[in-house]
């Protein structure tokens, strides 16, 4: 509700172009609720408002936008004011921005960027994409082991302003590498004169420049950091990551995740900005390759033809068994895809979580068999021998089910492949196979056909 006040505000002075009012309330605004009224406006409203605001909040602002809305403000504005947004802008924030461009734009916005500034990008996109190096930022307080308290405390003053985050300065050597770190809370209670090396905490932990993006995130869970170190294989420090990183981290990879769970190759882009050549390009592949293998359910079927000439009634159920087959494994595939993401579950496990698997499944299956064997004799009439083929082949699958749900994601990951892959679209397909050749087997002994 408050966020729509704040729009109809901005748009009303806009309107009336009363801008010295627009500027004064947008001053007072945080930073982030004004790149969210910037998202709602049309974009050469965006552009006005933007060149309202303060000079001092441009670059704060600008980092919260959206990639559709910054990509139209920085083409527009002049290569000096284009400069000036990159030059206060945080070095992962500018280098996020500029990944997200065409290389002629990139090349026009370094040039009108300040020589540092175009040397911290240019680091920056040395490293491979997800990894800890493309992420972090450059932007810390560094302290010598040997200055004084007090010593320590001038340095922050002169170069914290442009610093991602204060609260942690990283102690180094003469070689600069990592040897400690102090919190800023210890440097205001210690004597002026103390020696940064003798206060220090030298109990470091720190993130290589290689390291998977998805492994930093879990490496800030397990210690609950708000900022961790990143250093080079030499131990020299090179940059730091921040928690407000790895939130973006978390929500890329946990979208990453849901898209292969649903048969799409993942995209770095958001719905809207996708076009729809490349929205089919995301999804044909893996529809032509379940579609492909699906045809082996239709040969299955075919291969029993005279079968169910004979009993006609057992086409009535396939769809049933089928379903539930695909929607049993698809449980224990999404509850093992998330408990290895999470390294809840190692592939050393694969025998006590097949073991849990197939008690759970042997519940389920009961179960489901006891209620559909009712159904069968009660509302569908039909003979015992066919409600015990269908309520036999209902546990069957559903312990297959299972078992395929659970093991396929551990046997890819252990593989090198992301268990995600190995979700609900590819595992249906599975068990649907191995279901209708259950079904039929069991019909064949039962009912001798």
């Amino acid at each position: 509700m408050e966020e729509k006040v704040l729009l109809e505000d901005v748009k009303k002075l806009l309107d009336t172009k009363q801008y010295t009012r627009l500027r004064q309330k947008l001053s007072e605004m945080i930073e982030a609720d004004v790149a969210l009224v910037l998202s709602e406006l049309q974009e050469t409203d965006q552009l006005k408002v933007f060149r309202i605001l303060p000079k001092d909040m441009a670059a704060d602002v600008f980092s919260y936008m959206d990639v559709d809305s910054q990509h139209y403000i920085i083409t527009s504005l002049s290569e000096k004011d284009a400069g000036n947004i990159i030059d206060n802008l945080m070095a992962d924030d500018a280098t996020d921005m500029l990944e997200e461009m065409p290389a002629n734009i990139v090349k026009k916005l370094l040039a009108s960027a300040s020589p540092e500034t175009r040397r911290d990008i240019n680091n920056l996109l040395r490293y491979p994409d997800d990894s800890a190096g493309s992420i972090m930022t450059v932007e810390f307080v560094d302290l010598k082991e040997t200055l004084t308290v007090e010593q320590a405390i001038e340095r922050i003053r002169n170069v914290g302003v442009d610093s991602e985050t204060i609260n942690i300065c990283y102690v180094l050597d003469t070689r600069r590498k990592l040897v400690g770190t102090v919190a800023l809370r210890y440097l205001l209670l210690s004597p002026p004169d103390e020696i940064i090396g003798d206060i220090m905490n030298e109990n470091v932990i720190a993130i290589n420049t290689m390291m998977d993006q998805e492994e930093v995130a879990r490496q800030f869970k397990k210690y609950d950091f708000t900022a961790m170190p990143v250093v080079d294989n030499e131990d020299r420090l090179v940059g730091i990551i921040t928690v407000d990183d790895i939130v973006d981290i978390m929500e890329q990879e946990a979208t990453e995740d849901i898209e292969k769970m649903a048969a799409i190759v993942p995209s770095d882009k958001s719905y809207m900005r996708t076009g729809v050549w490349e929205t089919f390009k995301k999804r044909i592949p893996w529809l032509l390759l379940l579609m492909i293998s699906a045809t082996f359910t239709g040969k299955i079927i075919s291969s029993f033809e005279n079968a169910l000439s004979v009993y006609v009634v057992l086409t009535a159920f396939i769809p049933m068994l089928m379903d539930t087959g695909g929607n049993a494994g698809g449980q224990a595939s999404v509850t093992i895809i998330r408990g290895l993401s999470l390294d809840e579950i190692e592939f050393r496990d694969i025998l006590k979580v097949v073991g849990k698997e197939v008690r759970v499944a042997a519940l389920c299956g009961i179960t489901l068999a006891l209620a559909n064997f009712a159904k069968l004799l009660l509302l569908d009439r039909v003979g015992l021998n066919v409600a015990i083929v269908v309520c036999s082949t209902l546990v069957a699958v559903v312990c297959i089910a299972k078992i395929v749900g659970c093991t396929l994601p551990m046997f890819a990951k252990k593989l090198g492949f992301d268990p995600a892959v190995m979700a609900s679209p590819f595992i249906t397909t599975i068990v649907d196979a191995i279901s209708l050749l259950i079904y039929f087997g069991i019909a064949t002994k039962v009912l001798g056909i």
